[in-house]
């Protein structure tokens, strides 16, 4: 796998980092390869426990904002840059047809975080994913650009109401778009797509925000 080129870790057992990088579109055409999907489960607390470790031994910040901070330097967009930044997108195994986007990149992100942990136990996976991510903490980068919050609070300044609908949903089960509207008093605003429901509600009130005149 080229991604060891980039990343100091040897692997013992290199099935499990095989794994992490094996989409389940790949599993369906080649069955004697197990997808990411466990692992991948398991990655995301272990991502999570690290980051709330250093942030509360190392950042002496109030909760609040610890929480928005976890969230940032855990969530889609930030995992898929980490996966981008080490290489991973070389490696990641996808059926025929299929493109490898950012929520694949994500999930094969914690998938790795996974395997490393079960092969090398947690001191050693916790140095590896800080060893990542504290230079994007020092930056202060927000990954999480929270556009439904800030569309709520504009739209609480005019005395309206904000709602959210799924209107389309397309793709297999593995790799689902979704298309997301928001209205403001009823009225369509914003329309996003993306893949996961959360998301494209995020795309739709960026776009509603995009218009912001429009809402005062």
């Amino acid at each position: 796998m080229k991604v060891f080129n980039n990343i100091d870790v040897n692997p013992t057992d290199m099935n499990l980092y095989i794994t992490a990088v094996t989409h389940s579109s790949y599993t369906n055409e080649n069955p004697n390869y197990p997808d990411y999907e466990r692992l991948e489960f398991l990655g995301d607390a272990v991502l999570e426990i690290v980051i709330s470790d250093y942030l509360y031994k190392e950042r002496k910040y109030e909760e609040g904002l610890m929480t928005k901070m976890r969230a940032s330097y855990v969530c889609e967009e930030a995992c898929a840059t980490y996966a981008k930044e080490m290489g991973l997108d070389e490696d990641i195994k996808v059926g025929s047809g299929e493109e490898v986007n950012q929520t694949i990149l994500a999930d094969v992100f914690e998938a790795f975080v996974a395997a490393v942990y079960l092969d090398h136990g947690f001191d050693f996976v916790k140095k590896f994913v800080l060893d990542i991510i504290v230079k994007y903490i020092d930056r202060g980068e927000n990954f999480l650009h929270d556009y439904k919050s800030t569309l709520q609070e504009l739209v609480q300044t005019v005395k309206k109401s904000v709602t959210y609908e799924v209107i389309d949903e397309e793709g297999p089960s593995h790799n689902k778009t979704f298309t997301s509207i928001v209205k403001i008093d009823g009225i369509v605003m914003g329309k996003g797509t993306a893949g996961s429901k959360k998301a494209s509600e995020q795309e739709a009130a960026r776009d509603a925000l995009s218009k912001r005149s429009e809402i005062n």
